[in-house]
């Protein structure tokens, strides 16, 4: 049971701790007035599984979206389970390409978007992005999950559970910030 809905029992622990940190406000959240978001930017660490589907399924449902990897090399496609488990449910990923944080241009009005809170950690002490607004994809999700564990060379039935949540983020995600539109 763990595996199907944490991923591993290291996601659980991480999950918990998660919880916490956000609870004491030191979960490396910072958020503007929400008008003010004008695209969405999806992060994780190699950003072919959890930010490429979140990044496919935003562009999918008309938000301005990209994203990038805090540990990748440019031009990886999504993790083949991924988008084997994203077609299951009529996501296409493969025109996905990974994108490193250092070949990720910020532009006024972007939110990153990090699956864990390490990430907003890594995210916070970067001095070029230090200052952006940010904040964790999983507080969107529906049930709220501030840690979303990353899938690459999990199971299958863990690798659905994680896209499954990312894709109850996106329909709260476009209301909560309706000038990311891109329409």
């Amino acid at each position: 049971m763990i595996d199907r809905r944490y991923g591993t029992f290291r996601g659980l622990v991480r999950l918990a701790l998660s919880h916490v940190e956000v609870g004491i406000g030191s979960g490396g959240v910072l958020l503007p007035d929400a008008r003010a978001i004008r695209r969405l930017v999806f992060v994780c660490h190699g950003n072919i599984c959890r930010s490429a589907f979140a990044d496919v399924l935003a562009r999918k449902h008309g938000l301005n979206s990209t994203s990038f990897g805090l540990s990748t090399a440019n031009g990886k496609p999504a993790h083949p389970p991924v988008a084997a488990a994203a077609a299951a449910i009529g996501h296409d990923l493969a025109a996905h390409r990974s994108l490193r944080v250092q070949d990720y241009t910020p532009a006024e009005g972007d939110l990153l978007l990090a699956m864990e809170t390490r990430q907003l950690r890594k995210l916070a002490a970067d001095p070029l992005l230090a200052a952006m607004p940010r904040t964790l994809l999983g507080l969107y999700t529906r049930p709220k999950t501030p840690h979303l564990h990353d899938p690459y060379q999990l199971g299958d039935a863990y690798t659905r559970v994680c896209l499954e949540r990312i894709a109850t983020a996106i329909p709260a995600l476009a209301a909560a910030f309706p000038n990311a539109s891109a329409c």
